[in-house]
């Protein structure tokens, strides 16, 4: 098993946001990460190499007590949650096993820039946007049914769940497979802008974002100044300043409102294919699950693999 120099979870040290992301394809296990090996073009057919051992993923998974490939479902990652310690935090936490996949996937259509609202954890939080033109790397996900519903109730107070179509936002794996779909979460506050009024770059340190922040507004720099240190501190210690601070960024012109998903999580009259899928996650709405709820999406001593429905 894999296991770095331990980083921070960004929770736990609000200026290390985003944290250190994944950047092979990884099985996350616990306090540690399994290297992925693409073999095949499905994910479940990848390998785990662990000392001596060699097993499909799929495989792994059910040694592990866990859900299949086919029955998780792919979650983008703009922010921390492409960290595993972030992610293993999350759960843990919450008292969900963070046992899960995390793949560095090309996605066509995403950019990724600054949410336009302070966070409880005292930092400036990454929030995707659309641009036809961009090719980023983001890493996906794939969580099971109990890992979603944990992750949503970290994020939907202010995010909301955007399913993108990989009809329109491309999306490859390193085995060369496009994704039909996958989910994405996307500030409910908008986008900060850049003294141009374009969307402001957010892939800088936190510690850089915050001091240019400050340097921008006087009033930023009265309430929470003099630098990033104090920021975080006095931003995760009180929610109204930490609301204050999202008004000052509005005031100053900063937000710029963010409807570049809205299709994929509105319906709307003029598109009924558009569907907006109830929360929360038990809900069961589509896409289910990565492979879809299949037969041969199941450990071979699931019940539900004589192909009865769910």
């Amino acid at each position: 098993m894999r296991k770095d120099r331990p980083a921070p979870a960004p929770l736990l040290e609000p200026l290390s946001y985003p944290g250190r992301p994944v950047t092979a394809p990884s099985l996350l296990l616990g306090g540690g990460l399994l290297p992925l090996y693409v073999r095949g073009t499905r994910l479940g057919d990848w390998y785990v190499e662990e000392e001596t051992r060699q097993q499909s993923l799929d495989d792994a998974l059910c040694d592990l007590g866990g859900a299949v490939t086919g029955r998780r479902t792919p979650v983008i990652a703009v922010g921390s949650n492409a960290s595993p310690e972030q992610v293993r935090y999350k759960l843990t936490r919450l008292g969900v096993r963070s046992i899960l996949p995390m793949v560095p996937v090309l996605v066509r259509g995403v950019r990724v820039g600054c949410s336009g609202h302070i966070s409880p954890a005292g930092y400036v939080a990454r929030t995707p946007y659309a641009d036809r033109d961009a090719a980023t790397v983001l890493v996906v996900s794939w969580l099971d049914s109990a890992q979603l519903e944990a992750i949503d109730s970290t994020e939907l107070a202010n995010f909301r769940r955007a399913m993108l179509p990989g009809d329109v936002f491309e999306m490859t794996m390193p085995s060369g497979e496009r994704l039909d779909g996958a989910y994405l979460y996307v500030s409910a506050h908008g986008v900060l802008l850049d003294p141009d009024g374009m969307p402001r770059p957010c892939d800088g340190d936190q510690s850089a974002l915050l001091a240019a922040l400050l340097g921008a507004s006087p009033r930023l720099r009265e309430l929470l100044g003099p630098d990033p240190a104090a920021w975080v501190r006095k931003a995760r210690a009180d929610r109204a300043v930490r609301e204050a601070g999202t008004q000052i960024f509005g005031d100053e012109g900063w937000v710029r409102p963010l409807t570049d998903f809205v299709p994929w999580t509105t319906r709307s009259p003029r598109n009924h294919s558009v569907t907006a899928w109830p929360e929360p996650s038990r809900s069961g709405y589509p896409p289910s699950s990565y492979g879809g709820v299949r037969p041969e999406g199941l450990c071979p001593d699931d019940p539900k693999a004589d192909g009865a429905a769910e």
